[in-house]
């Protein structure tokens, strides 16, 4: 259902366990960019009008989502601080294609694909977390969903402007791409890297 070509390996959350503050601010940020993303897609493709109140609504979860973030961190007492950024979104942002009509097809599927690890990720944190820190686990459940419905919105998307083996095949494109992104960026604990 996500799409994604490999699965988080079993020993991320032993590595990201000891490093939760920064996860949470790492989470604040991606909420906030995912935000962006799709706002840029509403003004980049403003004359496609199918699109505009499903991105709109992305828009404003994003944002319930980040304000969800940055109230736990304040109640954690945990800064947000700005964060090295992970490589892994400048390694999904090179293989995108630059010049339309496949841009589009590749911003919404990167953006599907992304939602799908996110999606992952939390279901493992809500899982991991359950008996650690109860709170903690039921926030991440609780995005669960809306991680996998933001993850077919953008693939439905998809599907009403291109021909659906044409997005099958180049989401199996990017889904390689985007493993290998997880894979190679381990320098430092991120929500889709480490």
């Amino acid at each position: 259902m996500l799409n994604l070509a490999v699965p988080t390996d079993d020993g991320w959350f032993d590595r990201v366990r000891d490093h939760l503050d920064v996860i949470l601010v790492d989470h604040c940020h991606l909420e906030k960019r995912a935000a962006s993303n799709a706002l840029n897609m509403i003004f980049r493709y403003t004359g496609k009008d199918s699109i505009l109140r499903e991105l709109s609504d992305v828009v404003q979860e994003e944002m319930e989502h980040f304000v969800m973030c940055l109230d736990l961190l304040e109640a954690r007492d945990i800064k947000f601080i700005r964060l090295k950024p992970s490589p892994y979104a400048a390694k999904l942002k090179e293989s995108i294609e630059r010049q339309e009509p496949k841009a589009f097809l590749d911003q919404l599927l990167m953006a599907a694909l992304i939602e799908a690890r996110s999606c992952e990720r939390f279901k493992i944190l809500g899982d991991e977390l359950e008996d650690i820190d109860p709170e903690l686990s039921a926030f991440y459940k609780d995005l669960v969903v809306s991680e996998a419905r933001h993850h077919m919105l953008y693939t439905n998307i998809a599907r009403q402007f291109y021909p659906a083996d044409e997005v099958k095949e180049r989401l199996s494109e990017l889904a390689a791409i985007e493993a290998d992104a997880v894979a190679s960026c381990t320098d430092a604990p991120r929500l889709h890297s480490f």
